[in-house]
């Protein structure tokens, strides 16, 4: 099933993606915030309830209008309780992608066949405490693995480089396996610290901060996806 914003063939796209993350754009800008980052591969949109995280973003309308304008699809991250019963309203939306966090579903696994089966690419999260060897034997049922390198619920986190060894076990057991599971970084992205991220396994990258903060966004992307293919595990 393939809508607006939709990865049609993924075994063609870039090895190397970066998301910015829309907690650092400009909130009432927003569609002029996204055409700016109109070379980017995805979009992060952080969902937030103020109840799994200390913090409140956005719900289904408003990820709804940024899917009518954005010019990249939406890769959307729920930090949100009760993960079974909301996420695949976001996939119904027509989200390119929809990550779940571990720790808020009760039935991971068929979440993720939930997602795909409406279209969506799954995506499971973790945050820096839960460890990824729960996933080994069940990485095919995923798109993707968000691996937190910040606690999440807040933008503007220092990067947690003690996440890169479990990056790194993770990538090597999925290249073990054979898997093609895209491996994806979360918080304090930048050009100082996406080596340290690409080295460890990571694929793809969301960035706030270093991008919307950037004076020309499309070259901030840019020098993001060349340092991070410069530095690629393999």
């Amino acid at each position: 099933m393939t809508g607006p914003g939709r990865v049609q063939d993924v075994d063609n796209g870039p090895v190397t993606r970066i998301n910015p993350s829309i907690l650092s754009a400009d909130f009432v800008n927003m569609q002029a915030d996204l055409e700016r980052i109109a070379t980017a591969d995805f979009v992060h949109v952080d969902v937030m309830d103020n109840h799994f995280v200390p913090n409140l973003t956005f719900g289904p309308q408003m990820v709804q209008r940024i899917q009518e304008t954005s010019p990249v699809p939406l890769d959307v991250h729920l930090m949100i309780s009760d993960a079974d019963r909301w996420a695949p309203g976001y996939a119904e939306l027509g989200a390119a992608s929809v990550t779940f966090h571990l720790e808020a579903a009760t039935d991971p696994v068929t979440l993720a066949r939930r997602l795909r089966s409406i279209g969506a690419r799954a995506g499971v999260a973790v945050k820096p405490a839960t460890p990824v060897e729960g996933l080994f034997d069940v990485l095919d049922e995923f798109d993707q693995i968000l691996v937190m390198t910040v606690e999440p619920g807040f933008g503007g986190q220092s990067f947690m480089a003690d996440q890169m060894p479990k990056l790194a076990r993770l990538h090597d057991e999925a290249r073990r396996r054979g898997s093609q599971v895209w491996l994806q970084v979360d918080g304090g992205i930048s050009e100082s610290t996406i080596a340290q991220a690409a080295e460890a396994g990571a694929d793809t990258f969301v960035a706030g901060s270093a991008v919307f903060g950037a004076g020309e966004p499309d070259r901030a992307i840019a020098a993001l996806r060349r340092l991070a293919a410069d530095h690629h595990r393999h």
